[in-house]
């Protein structure tokens, strides 16, 4: 059950935003072996220059369509994570809603007992999930 924060510039229409986190979606549960029906996505736009990402010496000449996908999760593979990595940016660029070069994705890990998914309950530990 990954928890993906999907953080941009203001400025994409409610159905491109919709498309994003769908393809984010579908690769969550194509790479990461989410569970259907497990979606947890939060959508977060900022005003123009409040991202401010440098090429970390790479030559990456990034513009105001830059989006950050950070994925909180547990137990994936580097394998995994690369295939993440890959397929986010192709499909994204494929679907013209992010150039690769504008796609930064950060992969955080976690254990079981990090999530709560409602009622004061640690699901994962108490055996309800």
């Amino acid at each position: 059950m990954p928890l993906v924060r999907m953080t941009m510039h203001e400025g994409r229409t409610p159905q491109e935003k919709r498309r994003l986190a769908d393809i984010v979606q579908e690769v969550m549960l194509e790479h990461f072996a989410a569970p259907p029906g497990d979606r947890y996505q939060i959508l977060e736009e900022l005003p123009l220059g409040s991202i401010i990402a440098e090429d970390t010496g790479l030559g990456i000449e990034r513009s105001d369509g830059i989006v950050i996908v950070q994925i909180t999760q547990q137990g994936r593979s580097d394998e995994q994570k690369q295939a993440v990595y890959r397929e986010l940016a192709a499909r994204l660029d494929q679907a013209d809603l992010v150039r690769p070069e504008d796609l930064i994705v950060s992969v955080v890990a976690n254990e079981r007992a990090d999530w709560s998914f409602g009622h004061g309950r640690a699901q994962f530990l108490t055996g309800e999930l």
